[in-house]
C-alpha cells in the first residue's frame, strides 16, 4: 500500500505553463503551491524576501527548515515549483520523500526558449485578459538554445531515474494539458482529492504569444537549419551496456617527489614500465583507500595525477596473452565451450606459434565485443573494459589531471612532472613499447574497432597503419 500524499512538487522550466498549473492547484480548498520556492534569486515569487516566516538569508543557510516549514502542514496540502536551476541541496529530500506527489510538466522545448527569450525582450511574465501584450521578436541564439536543451534533458533522465529506482510514479503534464478541465479533475483525484467533482482550469491568465514561430523569430531560416544540428532521437548514440565501475582506489599509486605524482592505472598498459620509472623517484606508495588517499592528498599541495592510454588493439592483445598465461583455467574452458574462441588445451598453450597465437586473437576480440555489449554471462573484467569506462569509474573518485597516450608518453610526463615540481624525471626510463608490427592485420584492426568503438571516438584513436 502506498501511503497519501501530504504534499506535491512540480517539476517544471521557465515558460512551460507552471504559473497556470500552480493558480489551478491554488483553486482547490486546502492546497497551497508556494511558487518558486527554492529559486536563488527570489523566494517563491518575484520581489519577495521572505516566505512562510523565513528569510532569503536563512533559506540560503539552511534550505531543509524552508522546506519543513512549506510541507508540515497537517490537513492542509502544499507543495512549490521546482526548475532544473533551483537549489540543488533540497532535491535528494523531494525524491526520498514519497509522501510528496511529483508533478512533471513539459513543452515544446523550442516554444518554452522562444517564450523565454520574448519575456526577458518584453518583461511580459504573464498576462491576463485585460492587459495588452507587448509585441516582439527575438533572434534565436543557436548555442544558447542547445545548451538550455541539454540541461533540462538531463534533469528530467534525472527526475525519471529517481522515480524509477524508489519506485514511485509521477504525473506527466503537457502544457497543452494544462486548459483540459478533464486531465486537471485527473491530477486532482491522483494527487487524493477524489472529493472533487471537476478542477476547472484558472482562467485569469492567457496564452501571450499565440503566433506562429516564424513571426516570433527574427532569424527563422537560420533558426531552422541550425536545428538540423539537433538530434532528438540520437541516431549516432552509441549503445552502452557496459557495466559501470568504482573508482579502484587500491591500484593507484603515489610518490612524494616534487609536490607528488599519483598514477590511476588501466590495466594492461603500460603500468609495470610507470611504477618501475616512479620507484627511481622515491618511495612508492600502494594499497591506498579512498581515505588514505585523501590523507596523502592534504599532505602533498600541488599534487598532479594522470593515466595513459594504450591504443585498443594493443592492449587488447596484452589481455588475451594475460587469458593465455595468467588466467584461470575455468575462463579458458568457457572460452572455449561457449564463447567461440577455441583455444587449444591448457597443456597446449605454452608451445603456441606467434601465428597460432594471432589466428585466436580474431576470436578473442569477436567476444570482447559481445562482452562489452551485454551480450555473454561472463563479467567484464578490468584487463578488457573500456579505457572511457574504467575513467568514468576514476571520476567517481578523483579525475585524473591529464590523460596521457602512451605513443606520447615521455612528452606529456616532462609537461606534468613540470608542473608537479619534479627535477631531474628521468624520464628516458619511459621508454614504452610501440605496438607490434605483427598486429597490424586488417582483420585484427577492423575487429578491435568494433570491439572498442567508444574509445575509439572517446579518445580518438585512429586505425594503426
Amino acid at each position: 500500500m502506498t501511503e497519501p500524499f501530504r504534499s506535491f512538487v512540480i517539476f517544471a522550466e521557465m515558460r512551460t505553463g507552471s504559473n497556470l498549473l500552480e493558480a489551478t492547484l491554488n483553486g482547490l480548498r486546502g492546497v497551497t503551491c508556494f511558487g518558486e520556492a527554492f529559486n536563488p534569486y527570489m523566494m517563491g515569487w518575484p520581489d519577495k524576501d521572505e516566505l512562510e516566516g523565513v528569510t532569503r538569508a536563512e533559506r540560503e543557510a539552511d534550505p531543509m527548515a524552508l522546506l519543513k516549514r512549506l510541507i508540515d502542514k497537517p490537513g492542509h496540502m502544499s507543495g512549490f515549483r521546482y526548475f532544473h536551476d533551483h537549489d540543488p541541496r533540497v532535491f535528494d529530500a523531494i525524491m526520498n520523500d514519497a509522501s510528496c506527489a511529483k508533478i512533471i510538466l513539459t513543452r515544446n522545448p523550442l516554444d518554452s526558449y522562444v517564450s523565454t527569450r520574448l519575456a526577458w525582450e518584453t518583461n511580459q511574465w504573464k498576462l491576463n485578459e485585460t492587459e495588452t501584450p507587448i509585441p516582439a521578436s527575438i533572434t534565436y541564439d543557436g548555442p544558447e538554445f542547445r545548451q538550455m536543451l541539454d540541461a533540462v534533458e538531463r534533469f528530467q533522465a534525472r527526475v525519471l531515474h529517481r522515480l524509477q529506482v524508489s519506485g514511485q510514479t509521477g504525473f506527466w503534464l503537457g502544457y497543452e494539458d494544462l486548459r483540459d478541465a478533464d486531465v486537471m479533475t485527473g491530477l486532482a483525484h491522483w494527487m487524493g482529492r477524489t472529493d472533487v467533482g471537476r478542477l476547472e482550469p484558472a482562467r485569469d491568465q492567457v496564452p501571450q504569444n499565440p503566433r506562429e514561430l516564424a513571426e516570433k523569430v527574427q532569424n527563422f531560416d537560420q533558426m531552422q537549419q541550425d536545428l538540423q544540428q539537433v538530434d532528438p532521437f540520437i541516431l549516432r548514440r552509441i549503445p552502452n551496456f557496459e557495466p559501470r565501475r568504482g573508482p579502484s582506489v587500491p591500484s593507484f599509486a603515489a610518490v612524494g617527489a616534487g609536490q607528488g605524482l599519483i598514477y590511476m592505472p588501466v590495466r594492461c598498459g603500460p603500468g609495470p614500465l610507470i611504477r618501475d620509472w616512479m620507484a627511481r623517484l622515491g618511495e612508492v606508495q600502494q594499497d591506498f583507500t579512498q581515505s588514505s588517499l585523501r590523507q596523502w592528498k592534504r599532505k602533498h599541495p600541488g599534487h598532479r595525477s594522470f593515466t595513459v592510454l594504450r591504443h585498443p588493439l594493443h592492449r587488447a592483445w596484452h589481455a588475451f596473452r594475460q587469458v593465455l598465461t595468467e588466467g584461470p583455467p575455468e575462463l579458458r574452458q568457457l572460452l572455449r565451450d561457449v564463447q567461440r574462441v577455441p583455444l587449444p588445451d591448457d597443456r597446449d598453450l605454452a608451445g603456441l606459434s606467434q601465428d597460432a597465437q594471432l589466428d585466436l586473437f580474431k576470436p578473442f576480440l569477436n567476444f570482447l565485443r559481445r562482452n562489452l555489449n551485454g551480450q555473454t554471462t561472463l563479467p567484464t573484467y578490468a584487463g578488457w573494459a573500456s579505457q572511457s569506462e574504467v575513467i568514468s569509474g576514476f571520476a567517481r573518485f578523483s579525475t585524473p589531471d591529464m590523460l596521457i597516450r602512451e605513443d606520447r608518453l615521455m612528452q606529456d610526463m616532462a609537461v606534468l612532472s613540470g608542473a608537479a615540481g619534479v627535477a631531474d624525471a628521468g624520464l628516458h626510463h619511459l621508454d614504452s613499447d610501440a605496438m607490434p608490427e605483427f598486429l597490424l592485420r586488417k582483420p585484427l584492426i577492423e575487429a578491435a574497432r568494433a570491439a572498442y568503438l567508444r574509445d575509439y571516438i572517446a579518445f580518438g584513436f585512429e586505425d594503426p597503419a
